[in-house]
Formats: C-alpha cells, sequence, structure tokens
C-alpha cells in the first residue's frame, strides 16, 4: 500500500496529502499522510514517540529547509537604497541642489550633494543594520512549538521544526505545521483561514482513511493543519509537511503577486459600479501614496508624529526662504537665491525621522538581552507611560515550580512534605503524616511530638491501603496531564503545568505514578517503585489497568477539570464486570465543592452537609493563609455508557461528585519580585495582581512581594474592602460602583478572563495608562484591551498574537526592565528632538536676523555662508542625534513618574529648552559677529562679500568664521549638555568624589556621542586655515585674535546652560515637589507613616465629591506635572 523512496533521496521531506499537491519527479510519491496508521507515519518518517534527537533535527533543517512560509520579504538592498532616495526629505535637498546647479552655484550645489550621499549612505547602512535587528526580533517573536526531542519536552520557534517532530499542541496553540495526530482528547480546530469554515472541527487520531477515498482537506479529521488554531483539548502527533509544503504554503504561493495597493470601487448593493466610485477609489490610491510617501499613514505614532513635524518645518522653511527673497526686494542675484534655500534647508531636520527608526531598533535589540521581544513598535513608546501593572501571579511573580506541601483527607488527617531540596523528585523530602486538621494548627513543625496528632513519618504500604487515600491518589494522578520520570541516568523531569506536576510529584511519592498507573496489567517486568518513561506506555491501550476515554479540560471560566477513565480489573467484580469508569475531577475548592453530593471519609462515604462544606471552606482558609494555592479533588464512578464522547456535555459528567479532600501547593515568590515591585512604586507605578488563587492565597503572596503593605490592620476597614478582592467581589459592582471604590483593588483574587477586561476599563476611566499580563487563549481580550499588552514566553500562541510584547523568561521583573528601557528609549528622543529643534532655532535666527546688515550694494550680508550653513547641518545633526539615541538612562529614570502619553515628547519643559536654547545660541553668534564687525573691527560690511572675497570682504570674512565657529561648537556642545536635561554636564553623577573629572567618565561613557562631537570639533580647523577651502568654498578666512571671542562665547554658551538647568532643579524641588508631588510614593513607606494617608485622604475626598483626587494611587497626580518633570 506504501512504499519508501530510494537510498539516494531524502528519508522524509514532506508527505504527499494527497493528489492535489504536487508529486515529486521520477520518484513514486508518497501515499497520502490521513490514509497512514501512525505507526506506519512513525517508520515513514524515521522517528519514533521519543522524537527526534538535536543533531537528527538540525541536519533535517538543512535538508528541507526552515518551517517558513516564502513572503518574499527579507533584507533587500536595493528597495532600503530606494526608500533611503525617495523620501519627503532628501528630495528636498536634491530639489535645493537641483536649484544651486541651476543658478549656476557649483560649490553649493557640491556641498549639498555631498549632503545627500552621506545622509543616503549613512541611512542605508543603519536601516540595512536596523533591518536585520528586526529580522531577528521577527524570527524570536514568532510563535513557538511545544517539541518532543529526545524524551525531552522543549519550547522551540516554529521555523526550527523539521518532518519527523513530535509536536504537543494545546488550547490557544497556533499549529506549527501540517501534523498526522496520533493522540488527541477532546481536540478541536479551528480551520477558517484553510478551508473557511466558521465552526470548529473535532479530530480523530485513531481513524485512518482506505486509499482511493476522495476526502477533502476539511474532512481529514486525523490531520492537523498549519495556521489553524487549537479550540479545545489537546493532542500529540508527527509533523508531516512544513513551510510551503504546508496546506497554508500551497495557498500563501498561489497568492503571489496579488497584492495590490490600488483601491477597488465600492459597488452598490445591486452590484452595480457607479462612475464616481471609480473616481474616489483613484483619488484614495493618490491620497495613500502621498501619505505614504511622507510617512503620515505608516510607522509608530511618533513616527507620524514626527513627519508631520517635519512637514510643518517645511512650510516654516519655505516662509523663511520668502522673507530673505523680500528682504533682498525679490532680486535674481544668484547669491540671494542660494542663500534663501540655506536659510530654508536650516529648518528642515533631515535625519529626524531616520534617527528615530534607528533609535527603535537599537531600543528592541537592547530589550532581547533583557528577555523582552517587542512585538507592536508603538509599544515603544508606551512603556514608559505606564501608571498600573496588572500582572499574574503564577509565574511571573512566582517562580512557577509547584511543590505540593499539604494535603488533607477529611475523616483521615493531613500530609505534610518538608525538606524538599529538588521539586521534580519524589524520592527526596520528608513525607508526615499527621490525624489533625490544617486548623487545627497553622505550623504542623511546632506540634508536640508526643501528641497523637503529630506529624510523623509515612508507611506508604499502610497508607495506601486506605480506600479513600487510594482514591484520592488515582485522583491525583490521573486527573492531570503532567509526566514525571526518571532517565536511564537517575535524573528525574517533568513535563506539564506546574501545578500538576506538582500534584503528579505528590502522587510519585506514593508509587501512584500516572505512568505506572496506565501501564499493563500485573505480569510484566514493571517492579513497584519504579517508573517507566511516557514514551515506552501504550497510547491508550485497552490492556492497561486505566485507560482515557474523554477529557474536560481546565476553563479559566469554570475553574476546574475533569476526566473519564475505565478500569481493568485483574479479576471480575461481584456482578462479573471485568471494567469500571471513573470521573476524576480537581479544581478551584468553590466550584468543586458546589458539584459534590457527598465526601469521602477514612471510614466510608458521608453526605456532603452544609456544615461539612463550611469544615472544608475553614481548612481550605488556613491552607491558604500559608500562601499555598489550594484545589480540591473530587470522584464518582461512571455508568453513562457512552460510545462516542465527542460532543459529549460536560455538565452530564460534572455532578454527583464525591469529594476526597484538599491539596495545598507552594509556589515561592521569586527572589527578585520583591524589589522589582518597591522600583515599581518608585517609579510611580501601581501593581495589581490578578491571579486565580483563593484570597488568603493571593493576599500572602501579595504582601511577601510587597504588592499590599504587611501591616494590614493599620488599613481602615473601608479601604481594607476594596484592597483585596474576589473577582465575584468584584464583578457584581456596577461601574458606577466600582468608580466610587477609594481605591481599585491591589488583589483580585479568583479572578476570570472578564474580570480582567473590566479591570482595565476601570482604569482607563481613572485615566490610567495599564500595562496587562496574560498567557492564555481568554487573557487575549484584556491584553487587546490594555495600553499594553504583555504575554509570557510559555503562554499559548492567541495570547502572544494580541500582546504588544512577551516576556522570554515569564518573570515581573522583565516587565520593569521594560519599562526602564522605554523610559530610556522615550527620553533619549526628546533628546534628540530638542538638539535638532533647537539648533534649527539657533540657524534660523542668525540668519533671519542677519539680513539686516546690508552692504554697500544694498544686499544683506549673510552672517554664514550658505556652505558653511550646510556644513552644520550635515556635521552637528545626524552623528550626534544617533549618538543620543543610545546613551544609557539617567540615574533617576525609575525614580520620576509616568510620562504624559498625550504630550507625547513635546513636553512644556521640552518646548521651554527649545526656545531658550535657540535663542541663547543665536544671540551669541549673533553678538560674535557684531563684535568682530563693530567692535573690534572697522565696521564696514563690504560689496559683494557674498559671492567671492575682495579687499573690502576681510573684515566680513573674519566675523563669519568666528560665527561659523561659535555655531559649529555650541550645536555640539549642546548634544554633550543633552545627555541629561537637567543635571549639570559636570555634575552628573551625584555623590561622587572625583568633582574636577567626573564629567569625563560620564562623557566617555557614551562613546558614539563623544567621537561624533569630537569629530565635529577638530574639523573646524582645516575648515578655517586651508587656503582655498576656506576663502572659495566657505566664504571665510582664517583667524587669529578672535579666538578669544570664540572661548568666551563658549564660556557663555556654558554658563548659560548650566545656570537654565540649575533654574529648572530649583524650580522643581521647590514648587513642584511640594505642590503637586512630583516625589512618586510607596503604599508601604505611606503605611509605615501611620496613616496609609495616600489612601484614606482618597476615600476623604471621594465622600466630598472630589472624584479627581480621589484617584490620585492610580498616577494621574503624577502625571500632572510630567510636562515639566520628565
Amino acid at each position: 500500500m506504501w512504499t519508501r523512496e530510494p537510498r539516494e533521496t531524502p528519508p522524509m521531506a514532506v508527505i504527499v496529502p494527497d493528489r492535489h499537491q504536487q508529486s515529486l519527479p521520477k520518484v513514486q510519491p508518497r501515499p497520502a499522510a490521513h490514509l497512514l496508521t501512525a505507526s506506519q507515519i512513525s517508520r515513514e518518517l524515521n522517528t519514533t514517540a521519543e522524537g527526534l534527537s538535536d543533531a537528527e533535527a538540525a541536519k533535517r533543517v538543512q535538508q528541507y529547509g526552515r518551517n517558513e512560509l516564502d513572503d518574499g520579504g527579507g533584507r533587500n538592498g536595493v528597495r532600503i537604497f530606494i526608500r533611503q532616495v525617495v523620501n519627503a526629505m532628501i528630495l528636498i535637498l536634491i530639489m535645493a541642489m537641483a536649484v544651486s546647479f541651476a543658478i549656476k552655484s557649483w560649490i553649493s550645489a557640491g556641498v549639498i550633494a555631498a549632503v545627500v550621499a552621506i545622509n543616503i549612505g549613512v541611512g542605508f547602512i543603519q536601516e540595512y543594520a536596523a533591518e536585520k535587528t528586526m529580522e531577528s526580533l521577527r524570527t524570536l517573536s514568532s510563535p513557538s512549538a511545544n517539541v518532543v526531542r529526545a524524551s525531552e519536552a522543549k519550547v522551540i520557534p516554529t521555523a526550527e521544526l523539521v518532518p519527523g517532530d513530535v509536536v504537543e499542541l494545546r488550547v490557544g496553540d497556533t499549529i506549527p505545521a501540517d501534523i498526522r495526530l496520533i493522540e488527541c482528547f477532546n481536540f478541536e480546530t479551528d480551520e477558517a483561514l484553510l478551508t473557511g469554515e466558521s465552526l470548529p472541527v473535532a479530530k480523530d487520531a485513531s481513524i485512518a482513511y482506505k486509499a482511493g477515498e476522495d476526502v477533502g482537506v476539511g474532512d481529514r479529521l486525523n490531520l492537523a493543519y498549519s495556521s489553524a488554531t487549537v479550540t479545545k483539548g489537546r493532542a500529540t502527533g508527527y509533523v508531516v509537511s512544513t513551510g510551503m509544503n504546508t496546506e497554508i504554503g500551497r495557498i500563501a504561493e498561489s497568492l503571489k503577486g496579488t497584492n495590490s495597493r490600488i483601491r477597488r470601487p465600492v459597488a452598490r448593493e445591486s452590484g452595480h459600479v457607479p462612475w464616481h466610485a471609480y473616481i474616489r477609489a483613484g483619488l484614495g490610491t493618490i491620497k495613500d501614496e502621498v501619505f505614504k510617501f511622507l510617512g503620515l499613514n505608516v510607522g509608530t505614532p511618533l513616527q507620524r508624529k514626527l513627519s508631520m513635524l517635519a512637514i510643518v518645518l517645511f512650510g516654516v522653511a519655505v516662509l523663511f526662504a520668502i522673507v530673505v527673497l523680500a528682504a533682498n526686494k525679490f532680486t535674481n542675484n544668484s547669491d540671494v537665491i542660494i542663500y534663501a534655500v540655506a536659510t530654508g534647508l536650516s529648518m528642515i531636520p533631515a535625519s529626524l525621522v531616520v534617527v528615530l527608526t534607528i533609535t527603535m531598533s537599537m531600543g528592541t535589540k537592547r530589550m532581547v538581552k533583557r528577555n523582552v521581544i517587542v512585538r507592536n513598535m508603538s509599544a515603544l513608546e508606551s512603556l514608559g507611560a505606564v501608571t498600573n501593572i496588572c500582572s499574574d501571579k503564577t509565574g511571573t511573580i512566582t517562580q512557577g515550580k509547584m511543590v505540593a506541601k499539604r494535603a488533607y483527607i477529611p475523616g483521615h488527617g493531613t500530609y505534610t512534605v518538608d525538606d524538599i531540596n529538588d521539586p521534580f523528585n519524589p524520592s527526596v523530602g520528608a513525607l508526615l503524616f499527621s490525624k489533625s486538621k490544617p486548623t487545627d494548627s497553622s505550623d504542623p513543625d511546632n506540634e508536640d511530638e508526643t501528641s497523637n496528632v503529630a506529624p510523623r513519618p509515612v508507611d506508604i504500604a499502610q497508607h495506601t491501603a486506605v480506600h479513600a487515600v487510594q482514591t484520592f491518589l488515582h485522583t491525583a494522578s490521573l486527573c492531570n496531564l503532567a509526566t514525571v520520570h526518571q532517565s536511564a541516568d537517575g535524573q528525574w523531569h517533568c513535563r506539564g503545568d506546574p501545578t500538576e506536576v506538582g500534584i503528579s510529584v505528590f502522587a510519585s511519592r506514593f508509587h501512584y505514578g500516572r505512568e505506572k498507573l496506565m501501564a499493563p496489567l500485573p505480569g510484566t517486568a514493571e517492579t513497584e517503585g519504579t517508573v517507566t518513561p511516557p514514551e515506552n506506555l501504550p497510547k491508550n491501550d485497552t490492556g492497561s489497568q486505566w485507560t482515557q476515554l474523554a477529557e474536560f479540560p481546565f476553563d479559566s471560566d469554570v475553574k476546574r477539570m475533569s476526566v473519564v477513565f475505565r478500569r481493568q480489573l485483574a479479576i471480575p467484580d461481584l456482578a462479573g464486570n471485568i471494567t469500571s469508569e471513573m470521573v476524576f475531577m480537581k479544581g478551584a475548592v468553590e466550584r468543586v465543592l458546589d458539584l459534590c453530593v457527598s465526601m469521602r471519609t477514612a471510614d466510608g462515604d458521608v453526605e456532603f452537609t452544609e456544615d461539612r462544606k463550611q469544615e472544608i471552606l475553614e481548612n481550605m482558609e488556613a491552607l491558604a493563609a500559608e500562601g499555598l494555592r489550594v484545589l480540591a479533588l473530587a470522584a464518582r464512578e461512571w455508568r453513562g455508557g457512552v460510545s462516542d464522547w465527542r460532543g459529549h456535555p460536560r455538565a452530564d459528567v460534572e455532578k454527583g461528585m464525591v469529594l476526597l479532600g484538599l491539596i495545598g501547593l507552594y509556589d515561592p515568590p521569586r527572589p527578585e519580585s520583591y524589589g522589582s515591585v518597591k522600583k515599581c512604586h518608585r517609579a510611580g507605578i501601581t501593581v495589581h495582581m490578578l491571579t486565580g488563587d483563593h484570597k488568603a492565597t493571593a493576599q500572602a503572596i501579595a504582601q511577601q512581594v510587597g504588592i499590599i503593605p504587611r501591616a494590614l490592620y493599620k488599613v481602615p476597614p473601608a479601604i481594607l474592602r476594596a484592597v483585596v478582592m474576589t473577582a465575584a467581589e468584584f464583578d457584581k459592582l456596577s461601574d458606577e460602583e466600582v468608580d466610587a471604590l477609594p481605591i481599585l483593588p491591589l488583589v483580585v483574587a479568583r479572578c476570570a478572563p472578564q474580570t480582567k477586561v473590566r479591570m482595565v476599563n476601570a482604569l482607563h476611566r481613572r485615566n490610567c495608562f495599564v500595562a496587562m499580563t496574560g498567557d492564555g487563549v481568554n487573557d487575549s481580550p484584556s491584553l487587546k484591551a490594555a495600553d499594553v499588552g504583555i504575554a509570557m514566553g510559555s503562554g499559548s500562541d492567541v495570547a502572544k498574537g494580541s500582546a504588544d510584547i512577551v516576556l522570554t523568561d515569564d518573570n515581573f521583573a522583565s516587565i520593569l526592565n521594560a519599562i526602564e528601557e522605554g523610559r530610556r528609549m522615550f527620553d533619549n528622543i526628546k533628546k534628540f528632538v530638542l538638539h535638532v529643534l533647537a539648533e534649527n532655532i539657533a540657524q534660523a535666527c542668525t540668519l533671519l536676523v542677519g539680513l539686516a546688515f546690508k552692504g554697500s550694494d544694498g544686499l544683506s550680508v549673510f552672517p554664514l555662508a550658505p556652505v558653511e550653513i550646510l556644513w552644520i547641518i550635515l556635521i552637528t545633526s545626524g552623528f550626534p542625534d544617533m549618538g543620543l539615541g543610545m546613551i544609557d538612562a539617567t540615574a533617576d529614570v525609575m525614580i520620576r513618574p509616568p510620562h504624559d502619553r498625550i504630550r507625547g515628547v513635546f513636553t512644556f519643559e521640552v518646548m521651554l529648552d527649545m526656545v531658550v536654547y535657540g535663542f541663547w545660541m543665536s544671540a551669541l553668534c549673533l553678538a560674535s559677529f557684531l563684535l568682530v564687525v563693530f567692535g573690534f573691527g572697522d565696521g564696514r560690511l563690504g560689496s559683494g562679500c557674498n559671492s567671492g572675497f575682495n579687499d573690502s570682504c576681510g573684515t566680513v570674512y573674519r566675523a563669519r568664521a568666528t560665527t561659523f565657529t561659535c555655531l559649529t561648537w555650541f550645536a555640539l556642545f549642546l548634544a554633550l549638555e543633552m545627555i541629561d536635561l537637567r543635571r549639570s554636564l559636570f555634575r552628573m553623577t551625584p555623590g561622587s568624589t572625583k568633582y574636577a573629572t567626573q564629567w569625563l567618565y560620564d562623557v566617555g561613557k557614551n562613546r558614539f556621542l563623544c567621537g561624533a562631537a569630537f569629530a565635529g570639533f577638530i574639523t573646524i580647523f582645516p575648515i578655517i586655515y586651508i587656503p582655498g577651502l576656506n576663502n572659495k568654498v566657505f566664504l571665510h578666512i582664517g583667524i587669529s585674535w578672535e579666538w578669544a571671542i570664540v572661548f568666551v562665547s563658549t564660556l557663555l554658551f556654558f554658563f548659560g546652560v548650566e545656570l537654565w538647568k540649575l533654574a529648572k532643579r530649583i524650580y522643581i524641588r521647590r514648587y513642584l515637589a511640594n505642590s503637586s508631588g512630583e516625589a512618586v510614593h510607596d503604599p508601604e513607606a505611606d503605611l509605615d507613616m501611620g496613616a496609609f494617608s495616600r489612601y484614606t485622604t482618597m476615600a476623604m475626598t471621594r465622600s466630598f465629591g472630589m472624584r479627581g483626587t480621589a484617584t490620585m494611587q492610580d498616577g494621574e497626580k503624577l502625571g500632572k506635572v510630567t510636562g515639566a518633570g520628565e
């Protein structure tokens, strides 16, 4: 029925799915994957359930290529070069160059040509590097696949999948390749992208279609297709096709070249397309292309804003050029025309958008090193504005390594596990038993050892003989997807969710591991206490002791999981049956208790009365108060006789349960979580913990990591009720009641997906800027609703697809890293924008005021020659601004409030600085020119000094050289002053004892910026003194005593800038910090002051209707001073 290819061909490039697909020439095609059984597929692919080895996988990647769709993209040098040439700023320079050539101003035209060439060259090199960086980031942020390789579970990028890989699929995953299923439970996929089918498709791994059957793509129930999404259940399978050989790849191949940016006319309901629809579509297409060319509809919001700024400045440049011509009576003198062009160019920030793009791409690269992958570039601009973080607990704030510490079986006693140094090893640690209940003692270690309830070592054989314990362990082991096994080298390995791993390890301590229970009946070589690796076990073998029939997976809405198992009995029971069927359940205590009708004790089953239910809840509270995550276990016999479990209603199974007991798992907080939360408070960021755990558990962990103060007894009851809430308490409040709360809860327990969305919306109503974490499918709505969605690297592909950034290490500290990088990048963007615009103001003011200097020929004598202007634009803008984009964060970056997201980079402080620095630089330049000409010179402005040197132009040429040197140095030194917008350049490291030299270390750390400034500084000397270059190109001559004016002006420049910074610091300390609270607050520090003042103040002001004041804890108060407090 099927054959192998000759040995000289690769063993498995792709299994041809059907007769519609390509066949390999001169080779008998393989049969379709859906026609083969699981064992046949395994042989055909030369693989096993253990998975491929890493070496074999690497070999197959080389043979078959990466698992990627060919989008025709990648780095394209020609396309990048064209993009550099065909953009608005460069084209303006080219137009200026054309004007220069037209009026035969060869030198100016040549200099502009050099400026264009350098801008294009530098832009090409930097954007090519940026494209390379972004390409690597796209690879990192691509969906991942859970594979088994050499018996080890791994998470790898989907691009690294090869035919023969064993892939594990779960709810929320995007299927990474075409896969032949070998095992599935309640597995359904959404294949609308491939087949157009709107409803999920239920899969069945056991089906193998017969040869000759014409089974369409959508009807192959034993295949899962690339790019489909898992909507229900779980499955395992072999990869059979990757990349362009998948079904979705063939569709992509057929669609190549069909994309068009041309708008199509919209037809009426009758199908008729009126003539004006074509005109509207044509005009819309033209508008799209013009806006794209101008950068108004592409890129991030900040990039679009800066593109709009460039257009405004272009309009200003045209206006200034007209002013220059008008001041000289619109003469057709070529010198006046080229000066007008140069004046206009002085207002064009040619490098601004390029520098922004480079800064953002380098920022994303830095974030990767800090375990943060940016999927949406807009998030880079948003991170610095975050005022509230809503974080999950498990694996983010905590370590995600669950250890089952306590297990309580009603009427029997409590098991305790101590001295654990390896959470995956069931053979280490002390297993103790006490007849007491969790409510009897909060610390079992302090119980009297002589008491009959004191914890004692467990005799496993004795305890597992108790029926209640047996059922409890059966449920713990079988209602569980995790696997725990010992490899040949003695190491213990686990696969699965941390909570289930912890429960499975606990069951394995009693030799009730899942693999052992699902092994064949006694009679094999298996011995007590050993654990068989899962890859050597049969899949749903009917000869096993326990065989799984159905699974109802954990859902964040119902908060429980159930499975149905059939047990193969060694001897018939009293009724002559050789099999029995059981339903096992675990989940949130409240959700499980609601389904229970009886409770199993050591003496048998008893009715589950309200009193017994209350007793269980009290014991749950006792365990939760220890910081344990508490789950309830239940079971019942099943006599439904269902032959096909697909689509069977969950409610029919999950009822009439028998409560078995409670199990408490401890997930220790990450060591860095406490410090990270404290840093958030110092940065003006409020942290909320939204978790599915019990209220007491959540409160205990939140206190440990500093989200809420430890001394809650000091908090007024009205405030305390809002600090920690359950989702049920929060959800039953209307929006008006939520808005009336004195504060929004810092801890929400038993949180459901819809609760997260409501929390985001409530924070938005309080004008907060929210970051939300999530990892599951149901977290997608809240991730999209948040301003910054943060997905976990171990989470579902659906969650990652909805998020703006992904944490590769699932660590809360990485969120802080992302915010710090976002703030650093935002600060740097402000710095180079301020530098560029202040320099533009300085040039424009100098040139326009200089129009008042009239020579003897009646024309304006220019204080700066056109070539000098172009040189300043070239040497003081691009490279120093790139350096400003690279500098490290300032010392106070995480002790300042979040920035104002509405104003963005154009804060009041930046706008004021821009005017002050620009006017100060211009004033000094004009003063230098006047001193040389009128103060120490003969006062003659000469004639024809704009076109060439003559005897009357000596004074003007020296004044011009002085002004040129001053403005160049001012622009370069201003870039150094921009390293910190407030601190002195000479005292950027507070507390340093190197009073005279510390500034050299601070400046030297920014090597690129320092190098760019130094290069611009020394190039002044050859330009001034090389004969021919100075008087014929730059229209100035060498200077001597004028250097005194340059140095004095430079000192005055530093004095003015430092004096302005000092004035800002005094103002901020004296006024802003006292009146508006620029200093951020730590809630625990406030509490230590004795009043929990921030929250109680809000409660009082709320009662007076001061709604705006009541929301200060969420960051609005801090945002009020952002304009001057950044």
